[in-house]
């Protein structure tokens, strides 16, 4: 029997027709999850079969990164594969899941798309009327800009949770330059006094800088990525030219 929350999600058909893309697809998403299963059962590749979810966690961060350089790059076609490694990794993680029994906290890929989907209506209300008690379409207040989209994902987030922590949310496994921008954009938001670190360390200037930049609304960790590569290019330039030299000194001798 469904329940009443599954009767009250809306399915595929039902989330409007007016697409840019075209049709909606997914058959070789199905593909993907059926060979990641044939690779994580008996008889499929050894190497899957041995990972957990801690063994994997290197493989996701680098694969992120390597799709964050392919979009920064505007390289299209790295953007596509990169995306499909970061995929591999979600069905890698889930299909480790599916093994835990239930009642131990296991789940499986369906079960992470139906929260993602789940998840997604509950925060674009505007889209997606909740149904009134009579059954007919509730209204709700249109949403007119990027800006109050924001601010009404961040209402209905903080009243599905509760009176939560000025942390929530926060990744503190994140980039450290990352993780001290954020700290200080939440500091900023929610009016929250805590003055950073004092000290002269390298580590605390740069938290510093970061922290301050993040109250701004700046972003210090795409903008010294961005100092870093184009040094890198500078440095690899660097690299070939003192190559150069010193093969024509070699080819004069």
């Amino acid at each position: 029997m469904t329940s009443a929350s599954e009767q009250s999600t809306p399915g595929p058909a039902e989330f409007g027709s007016d697409r840019v893309v075209g049709p909606v697809t997914g058959r070789r998403l199905v593909d993907a999850v059926a060979l990641m299963d044939r690779l994580r059962s008996p008889g499929g590749c050894p190497w899957d079969a041995e990972q957990t979810h801690d063994s994997l966690v290197k493989y996701l961060v680098e694969e992120c990164y390597e799709l964050v350089q392919a979009i920064e790059d505007g390289d299209e076609s790295a953007i596509r594969e990169e995306l499909g490694d970061v995929l591999l990794q979600v069905l890698f993680h889930a299909r480790v899941a599916a093994e835990t029994p239930r009642a131990q906290g296991g789940f499986d890929i369906d079960d992470v798309a139906g929260d993602l989907v789940d998840k997604l209506i509950r925060r674009h209300p505007h889209g997606f009327p909740p149904a009134a008690p009579d059954g007919t379409v509730g209204s709700v207040e249109p949403v007119a800009s990027a800006a109050d989209q924001q601010v009404r994902w961040d209402e209905l987030k903080k009243a599905e949770r509760g009176r939560g922590s000025v942390l929530d949310g926060v990744a503190l496994g994140q980039p450290a330059i990352a993780l001290a921008a954020k700290l200080g954009a939440r500091a900023a938001k929610f009016g929250v006094a805590a003055p950073p670190p004092a000290g002269e360390s390298d580590a605390e200037r740069i938290f510093r800088i970061a922290y301050a930049a993040g109250a701004r609304g700046d972003d210090p960790e795409s903008a010294l990525r961005a100092v870093a590569r184009a040094h890198a290019a500078t440095l690899s330039a660097a690299f070939e030219a003192a190559l150069e030299v010193d093969t024509g000194t070699s080819d004069s001798r």
